[in-house]
């Protein structure tokens, strides 16, 4: 009877023993491995695929170290993915700002409209009952705070007056003509360097069609330079090209490589980091992290608060104007 339990290998049968005591049996692979030239036979697949995975480990034969590359793309590849890590929760929590923040201004932006009226409201009436040049003063800050933002054609340069979109955005939003630029006519010095740089960087003077597809790009920025009478970008394409043709980089080893890639990922978590305590740091990711749970009921709560200081002021406001 055999055993064949885990662990234990199955025994042979008298006639086995029989078979390998003939002297033209084959021998166990035990003894034929002691054989002449069994050194250079395959071992076993069992064998070989472990000693292929350990080498494979160990980046080389068996006791050798693995190559510095190989540890430093290892290095490279745990970066990445705490990076991409990284990047998720902190994008995440931007968009929860986002969202709360819309929420925020949505639900309670009319209670502050009304508190920021009301202060207006009691400052001009305290200002009006003392004469107070000091209370004046805080009244006409109060009412700045409710008052439309003035010189908006600064804030859109040109595009919106106070009488709403000026003439040239509503041209160019309904597509009609809209009325050219007006000419520049360039100075003297402009008219110089733009000679100079048309002379030595003209793309007849290439030599072959790389070349003057390069010329034919930095003329194109010349003309353009040159059109607008800049002589400050004119004099920074004349040094550009007395530089000459930017020269390819030389190749990077694998090692530069790696060690370059390392070095971005850890400014990117620089990065990341400044924008993630930015977050935290800024009012609604405070608020967010006061009630992270429920963020619907903090907003409940402090439209609550709100409710109750506008009755507040309105009750103080009456008793002023009595």
């Amino acid at each position: 009877m055999t055993h064949e339990a885990a662990g234990v290998p199955t025994t042979r049968n008298d006639e086995d023993r029989q078979d390998n005591d003939r002297p033209d049996a084959p021998r166990p692979a035990a003894e034929a491995q002691d054989a002449p030239g069994a050194q250079d036979a395959p071992g076993t697949p069992d064998a070989s695929g472990d000693a292929d995975a350990a080498a494979g480990e160990a980046g080389g034969p068996e006791g050798a170290q693995p190559r510095p590359e190989a540890r430093l793309a290892r290095a490279v590849q745990v970066a990445e993915q705490a990076l991409i890590e990284f990047e998720i929760a902190v994008e995440t929590f931007r968009v929860e700002v986002e969202n709360f923040s819309r929420l925020h201004h949505q639900k309670l932006g009319p209670m502050y409209t009304r508190l920021d009226e009301l202060d207006a409201l009691i400052a001009e009436a305290r200002a009006a009952r003392t004469g107070d040049p000091e209370d004046e003063r805080k009244a006409r800050e109060a009412r700045a705070v409710v008052m439309p933002m003035p010189e908006v054609e600064e804030l859109f340069h040109d595009w919106m007056d106070t009488d709403g979109l000026s003439p040239e955005a509503a041209a160019m939003l309904t597509e009609q003509a809209v009325r050219p630029p007006k000419r520049v006519r360039p100075s003297e010095e402009a008219r110089k360097l733009y000679r100079e740089l048309a002379r030595k960087a003209h793309p007849d003077l290439a030599q072959d069609e790389p070349e003057r597809q390069r010329r034919d790009e930095f003329i194109a920025r010349v003309n353009a330079a040159y059109g607008r009478g800049d002589v400050d970008v004119l004099k920074e394409l004349v040094a550009e090209w007395a530089a000459g043709p930017v020269q390819p980089l030389a190749p990077l080893s694998e090692s530069e490589e790696l060690y370059a890639r390392l070095e971005w990922l850890s400014r990117r978590k620089e990065l990341l980091t400044v924008l993630a305590k930015e977050l935290e740091d800024g009012a609604i990711g405070s608020m967010l992290r006061m009630a992270p749970d429920d963020p619907d009921q903090l907003l409940e709560d402090i439209a609550e608060q709100l409710l109750g200081e506008v009755s507040r002021r309105e009750a103080e406001l009456a008793e002023m104007v009595q």
